[in-house]
């Protein structure tokens, strides 16, 4: 007889997930048709599943199911959908277990950096949901002429958020473009990237069992080249996660359709080893900051520039942190490094590293493929001597390769970082804090982190996040997480009636009037300058 373990798939092995689970989690998708998309887990390259595959209709139909209940979600009382918030957030850590396995199911990382993922969408639901009525709040502002006039300004919803994520962090990506949209009072339709389904059609059971109305958050799953423009088109803004590549073809069409748009894209990410830094911390970092999610992560740094005065020192703790290392495909704690997602992927990184080894760049560790371990499984590799017309020094690699350069001096390390047409994330080591953060202000990056690799900057969730140049438009955290959802409507009156001249006065005499009255309140303080008086 053969046991219930031994008939289960050998992806699920050290799971509580089975192919029932994953079923019923498709089923919440929405569709008249039959065609359906195999999802397969990476780390043993075996079918998992099936989604289904989405039509034009299916989305259209998402959306209008969407529209039909946002208006009342955004009647809701503010304070009552972030409570929802906070329940979902504590839904998230009470099945940590749950989503950490699908994690690991659908990308192959290893767990410990799934745990980054659940940690953060408990914290931004928490900050969501205790900031939303602040920036709901109607706001008071100096109207033309303050006694006579005054001017308010009211915030509303955009209406439907349409959302598209990416595979290498389907679960913080998924969802954290969506809390600040469903506090704000709209509603979401969702589309995940059809490698890594799963895992957002589990946030949406959860967000339904924290009180969600039903079809405040709907998911369509299928082909990016069918469900994205098709989302685009009917939605009223659009958040999106990927390349560059098809980030600007999301800004175009959005821009047909004059609907706004927020795009996190890719990023070329700099690491600057300074020469008062410690060496051993610093290559921790680097360890952290190159090879976190085999180096699938918008944030990962790709380029490190270290002080010419300790690179050997430096090079020397990094490659021996590098190679202690293990890769793994169990589903525990035991494995430091997992998969790349796929064939496509692995093929990208392996071409990288031939074509820098072809252009005498030396390889101090790594560049090995290892099938022994999983199917996608590569080596993190440190490459030095790198040419700059090499692929791995142009391209995003957008796996576990980095490349190492010394540089003379400070400037130079700036100079060397800010050469790229990429600016999202960077990364200051220095013995210093204050130089570290005086060197930050001269990196082109949306964030810098000083002495941490990226988690310093992702996870303060109060400040904005996002990129410089072709990393991206837009923000995500913060209150601007929340503002690009929301369209404000200013009310103006007046005390005096009709800001004209009165009857029976002469328009040259009410011009003049104007004049002085203008030049009169320039002379008044402002705001500012009574701020100024009390510091």
């Amino acid at each position: 007889m053969t046991s219930e373990t031994e008939s289960r798939p050998r992806a699920f092995a050290g799971t509580n997930l089975s192919a029932g689970r994953l079923e019923t989690l498709a089923d919440r998708v929405e569709t008249d048709g039959t065609d359906t998309i195999d999802v397969r887990a990476p780390a043993t390259d075996t079918r998992i599943g099936s989604i289904p595959d989405c039509t034009e209709a299916d989305v259209e139909r998402a959306i209008d199911r969407a529209r039909t209940v946002q208006s009342s979600w955004a009647d809701t009382p503010v304070d009552e959908r972030g409570d929802i918030l906070e329940r979902f957030g504590d839904l998230v850590l009470a099945h940590r277990e749950e989503l950490l396995d699908l994690l690991q199911l659908e990308t192959g990382k290893s767990r410990r950096h799934a745990v980054e993922e659940v940690v953060d969408v408990a914290a931004t639901s928490s900050y969501y949901a205790e900031h939303g009525a602040v920036a709901l709040a109607e706001e008071r502002r100096r109207g033309v002429f303050p006694l006579a006039t005054t001017a308010r300004v009211t915030y509303e919803p955009v209406g439907v958020v349409g959302a598209i994520s990416p595979w290498n962090y389907p679960l913080t990506l998924s969802v954290t473009d969506l809390l600040p949209a469903l506090v704000a009072g709209n509603a979401a339709v969702l589309k995940p990237d059809d490698k890594t389904p799963y895992t957002a059609l589990a946030l949406a059971e959860l967000l339904e069992r924290a009180g969600l109305p039903d079809g405040c958050v709907e998911v369509v799953t299928g082909q990016g080249p069918i469900v994205g423009p098709a989302l685009i088109d009917r939605v009223d803004y659009v958040s999106f996660t990927g390349s560059t590549e098809t980030g600007r073809l999301v800004a175009e069409q959005a821009g047909r359709n004059l609907i706004d748009c927020s795009l996190e894209l890719g990023g070329k990410n700099p690491l600057l080893v300074l020469d008062d830094a410690d060496v051993e911390t610093a290559a921790r970092g680097a360890v952290q900051a190159c090879f976190t999610n085999a180096g699938q992560l918008c944030l990962a740094a790709e380029r490190i520039y270290v002080a010419e005065s300790i690179r050997d020192e430096f090079l020397d703790a990094f490659v021996a942190a590098t190679e202690r290392l293990s890769l793994g495909t169990d589903f525990d704690f035991e494995a430091d490094v997992g998969s790349l997602i796929d064939g496509d992927q692995l093929e990208r990184v392996e071409t990288h590293v031939e074509d820098a080894r072809e252009r005498g760049a030396s390889v101090q560790t790594g560049g090995t493929h290892r099938p022994d371990v999983g199917p996608f499984y590569y080596e993190p590799t440190i490459l030095t001597d790198l040419d700059p017309d090499a692929t791995a020094a142009c391209e995003e690699t957008f796996g576990p390769v980095v490349a190492v350069e010394s540089v003379p001096d400070v400037g130079t390390a700036i100079e060397r970082a800010n050469d790229s047409e990429y600016g999202l994330n960077a990364s200051v080591w220095t013995g210093n804090r204050e130089r570290g953060v005086a060197v930050a202000r001269e990196i082109d990056c949306g964030t810098v982190c000083v002495n941490d690799a990226y988690i310093s900057g992702w996870a303060a969730v109060d400040a904005p996040m996002g990129g410089f140049g072709d990393s991206g438009l837009g923000r995500r955290h913060g209150p601007e997480g929340i503002e690009r959802y929301l369209e404000s409507r200013t009310v103006a009156t007046s005390r005096i009636g009709p800001l004209d001249a009165p009857p029976g006065v002469p328009t040259s005499w009410y011009a003049r009037g104007m004049f002085a009255l203008t030049r009169l309140q320039r002379r008044l303080p402002t705001v500012s300058d009574v701020k100024r008086w009390f510091r």
